[in-house]
């Protein structure tokens, strides 16, 4: 059967090896789905099936990591986290009404321990001193919120 039929499987886990460290240099994410097509590969050699096989398998899923895997995986790491700052940062937080508010009367609430200018989100609304509301949207120096709805209503 010769060295490499006795040792096929150990061929295709030094060859996975190799590509590994390969994907090290390169960070292509290429050469480790090389590698996991190896790893199948060898596998394949390990249950004694026929070379041929064990590289069709091998190049199969090669193939499959390159076209299925790889691009989500490189846009999910190429994707930036979300970063708001700012004001935007400020968006969807909860706050506590100082001073009653309705649309024609600004109030003040408190949002993060400072202390904001504030306007009812629902212009029909009107929102009395020490309830929780959310920020919805802030315009220059202005936060405009919404009450925040109990369990029961």
């Amino acid at each position: 059967m010769g060295w490499v039929g006795d040792h096929a499987w150990e061929t295709w886990l030094i060859a996975a090896g190799v590509l590994a460290v390969l994907e090290l240099v390169s960070l292509d994410l290429i050469f480790i789905m090389l590698a996991g097509g190896a790893l199948v590969g060898g596998v394949a050699a390990a249950l004694h099936a026929p070379g041929a096989v064990a590289v069709l398998l091998a190049l199969a899923t090669a193939v499959g990591l390159l076209a299925v895997l790889r691009p989500g995986v490189v846009k999910s790491l190429h994707r930036g986290p979300n970063l708001r700052t700012g004001t935007d940062a400020l968006i969807g937080t909860r706050a506590t009404v100082l001073s009653g508010l309705t649309a024609h009367a600004p109030g003040r609430v408190k949002i993060g321990g400072e202390e904001w200018t504030a306007l009812p989100y629902d212009e029909g609304d009107t929102i009395a001193a020490g309830e929780i509301v959310d920020v919805v949207q802030i315009k220059g120096a202005t936060a405009y919120v919404l009450r925040v709805q109990s369990i029961g209503n």
